[in-house]
């Protein structure tokens, strides 16, 4: 069985009960041992004047030395005062009757090197414990040992009850202590569980709802705008997979619906070998299609995945882009179209040529699609701001009116449908263009006037300035 709690609030409760009883046992510990060493110095100090004062109240007498007026050796013990005078070699020359018989400590012992002030606590044999001061004095007849002691017990009675209010006060304290943590971990974690009961609300059904957040300063706060912008981020992310979806779905079911069509038709009546010929035409333009279409679809895929690996080169901007217009000069042909290139070979970029130049081609075929027939269209590089190239594909086309413009690069979208089917767009070519150049950390921008052709414009990082002539 596990005795560690499962609970934030009760592991926050245990660290913070167990933090303050380690400082309340510190502080305790030190408060009672900074109380002894100030009521022992008190003590000594006491003693000292005790001492001073006895030392001037020494007579000799024929029979030996006394003291006189010795205040304090009558009354309570703890009261008492005790008094020991012994010669150096070791003979008892004074003791108070208070002591009865009992020594303050051993007797001196010649030869042996007295302090000016020597203190100590002895037991007496009945158990008393007496804080004595040791010191030698000079008198007319010689040198004598005087030995002072008070009695401790008030000292220890003072200690023993400070020592039991720390003894009932550290349990209480700690219990006080743990229900004021749970209760302050109760409130500085409510916002999570909060935030836990909403969140336990949020399905993929419903990603527009958001956290509630009282405070957005602090560190609850900066979370859960954290996991809102999270939350929109899996938004945006799942309504555009479902519009691909969905128009993927559309686009793969258009073809294969003429493909059935087609079909069913050519079976219902007998036809000639030549009708079809026409018919088997029809579907595989359909097949061209559907196949153009899957391969696009792979691309973005494998790209959205991050599987695509690019092998990068230093390239010739130029040179690929010449050999895009190769690639689709029937094309051109077809139309009566001529397509200029222009710009330094010298112009280097570090590139996977062969996913730049189908992101060229890409822009190069719609080029050739939108404009009209007799046309010039004209594929530019040249060197930019900032270590940039770029590339611009210029065409006399309709234009892309100003509205649809930052649509443009959205994947399916068209500008007119019915003749974007009919010419076989996929509307992805220009998806994949913008991936292909991001990818290559460069950048794609439309300016276009309706009625007054297109600029497609691909800004790359150089790799290399063109050798100066």
């Amino acid at each position: 069985m596990k005795l560690y709690p499962t609970s934030v609030r009760s592991r926050l409760t245990l660290w913070y009960v167990g933090v303050l009883a380690v400082l309340l046992l510190a502080y305790g510990a030190g408060s009672f041992f900074y109380l002894l060493l100030s009521m022992r110095h008190q003590m000594d100090h006491n003693l000292l004047e005790d001492k001073e004062t006895v030392e001037g109240q020494i007579v000799t007498k024929p029979g030996g030395l006394t003291v006189q007026s010795h205040h304090g050796e009558e009354g309570e013990p703890s009261v008492r005062r005790f008094i020991e005078i012994w010669t150096p070699d070791g003979k008892l020359l004074y003791r108070t009757a208070q002591l009865q018989g009992q020594a303050l400590g051993a007797p001196p012992v010649l030869g042996e090197k007295l302090k000016r002030n020597e203190f100590a606590s002895v037991v007496l044999s009945n158990g008393l414990r007496v804080r004595v001061v040791t010191s030698f004095h000079h008198m007319e007849n010689g040198l004598i040992v005087i030995r002072v002691g008070h009695n401790e017990e008030s000292m220890g009675r003072e200690l023993n009850e400070f020592g039991t209010v720390l003894a009932i006060g550290f349990p209480l304290g700690v219990f006080l202590a743990g229900i004021g943590g749970y209760a302050l971990a109760h409130k500085a974690l409510a916002p999570i569980s909060a935030m836990a009961r909403e969140t336990k609300k949020i399905s993929a059904e419903d990603l527009a709802a958001r956290l509630s957040i009282r405070n957005p300063q602090d560190e609850l706060g900066q979370l859960g705008a954290v996991f809102n912008n999270m939350l929109s981020r899996l938004q945006q992310a799942f309504e555009r997979l479902r519009r691909f979806t969905a128009d993927a779905s559309h686009e793969l079911r258009t073809p294969l619906t003429a493909m059935r069509s087609v079909g069913e038709v050519a079976l219902q009546d007998g036809k000639t070998a030549a009708e079809y010929r026409d018919v088997i035409g029809s579907m595989l333009e359909e097949v061209d299609h559907l196949t153009r279409l899957v391969e696009s679809l792979l691309v973005l895929s494998r790209a959205d995945a991050g599987h695509v690996r690019l092998n990068r080169e230093e390239v010739s901007l130029v040179s690929v882009a010449q050999e895009a217009v190769s690639v689709l000069e029937v094309l051109a042909e077809e139309k009566r179209q001529t397509v200029a290139v222009t710009g330094e070979p010298s112009l280097a970029v570090f590139a996977d040529r062969l996913i730049l130049r189908q992101a060229i081609v890409n822009l190069l075929d719609n080029a050739i699609k939108y404009s009209p027939p007799d046309s010039r269209i004209l594929v530019r590089a040249g060197e930019g701001e900032a270590d940039e190239v770029f590339l611009e594909i210029i065409d006399r086309g309709p234009g892309i009116p100003i509205e649809q413009q930052p649509y443009v690069f959205d994947r399916f979208y068209r500008v007119d449908e019915a003749r974007t089917r009919e010419w076989g767009g996929t509307g992805l070519g220009l998806s994949i263009t913008r991936w292909a150049v991001e990818a290559h950390d460069g950048d794609v921008t439309l300016k276009s006037q309706e009625g007054s052709g297109s600029v497609f414009r691909v800004s790359l990082p150089l790799a290399r300035k063109p050798a100066q002539p």
